[in-house]
């Protein structure tokens, strides 16, 4: 694929979906999910009469869930997520300082799992939940083309308490608090087709009123180099996942800073008038204060 042939792509960065790869920073990982943004996360979809509907099936699991030592929290410890969350982005012809503005909405839906032991204890820590998680709006979006190589867009994402939430439960869908996420996303690609794509977010989350706890500020770069051949694209993404300041609450320790690294191959297919698919498998490395395992996405993207 060309360079110039970047301006028709529907954007995989406008699949801004919510599929928790494990619990809140409060209980240990991410407030929203990694591994979203991969090949052509600098661009959005096109403007079209309808907008851009996008479905997205993840599955995490892990067996690990370890402390800021790297040494585990439990031990015959599992847990799983799947994910499934529909996405709806909307570019419009309206413009703000040359860029093009649209908007958006993201809805998940969750299966839970988690099973482990207190370590040298008969204490058996699991739990399930299956329901509908936090739903994510997008009020803005803007998308610059500063060159027919380069694609840029910024966008907030402000995620809403929607998902099934008891202080009580081992794990939920829902965390119990807002997070505002700013984010910035680009795409460059050469002429004969080497691609590289990045974002970076800040996750600032809200009091937990339940619990009164509150999570730290989190940031997250994302990025996948590739090169293309005919309709398809071809090479590793990640993630570099880190906790910028401590949780407050009732017995944290240590600020329970999270941080973690993960990387894979990833493949996307993209021609002109056929759905644009995605599909990624990562492996986190390095974990502390989280859990840390495997995930794999597969994405399929359609404007109308």
């Amino acid at each position: 694929m060309k360079a110039s042939n970047l301006s028709v792509l529907i954007g995989i960065g406008a699949s801004l979906l919510a599929s928790h790869s494990a619990l809140a920073t409060e209980n240990g990982a991410p407030s929203t999910a990694p591994g979203i943004y991969g090949f052509s996360a600098g661009f959005m979809p096109p403007v079209t009469d309808i907008g851009n509907f996008s479905i997205r099936s993840s599955y995490y699991n892990a067996n690990k869930n370890l402390n800021a030592n790297g040494d585990e929290n439990l031990t015959d410890f599992s847990q799983s997520v799947k994910a499934l969350s529909l996405t709806y982005i909307k570019m419009t012809e309206k413009t703000f300082q040359n860029a093009s503005y649209g908007y958006g909405i993201v809805v998940p839906f969750l299966e839970l799992k988690i099973d482990g032991m207190v370590p040298n204890t008969p204490i058996n820590i699991n739990g399930k939940d299956t329901a509908l998680g936090d739903i994510q709006v997008i009020p803005y979006i803007l998308q610059w083309h500063p060159s027919p190589n380069l694609a840029t867009n910024t966008q907030l994402q402000i995620q809403i308490p929607t998902g099934h939430y008891d202080k009580n439960d081992t794990i939920t869908t829902g965390l119990n608090h807002y997070t505002f996420s700013p984010a910035f996303n680009f795409t460059y690609m050469t002429e004969s087709g080497f691609e590289v794509s990045s974002s970076f977010q800040l996750d600032i989350n809200t009091e937990n009123k339940d619990t009164n706890y509150t999570s730290g500020t989190e940031y997250r770069h994302e990025f996948a180099v590739g090169k293309n051949f005919d309709a398809w694209t071809l090479g590793l993404g990640g993630f570099y996942y880190k906790q910028l300041t401590d949780d407050k609450g009732p017995n944290v320790i240590d600020g329970n800073r999270a941080e973690a690294f993960a990387v894979g191959p990833e493949l996307s297919f993209f021609r002109p008038g056929l759905p644009f698919v995605s599909f990624h498998a990562y492996k986190e490395l390095d974990a502390k204060n989280r859990t840390q395992g495997y995930t794999a996405a597969l994405l399929v993207s359609q404007s109308f």
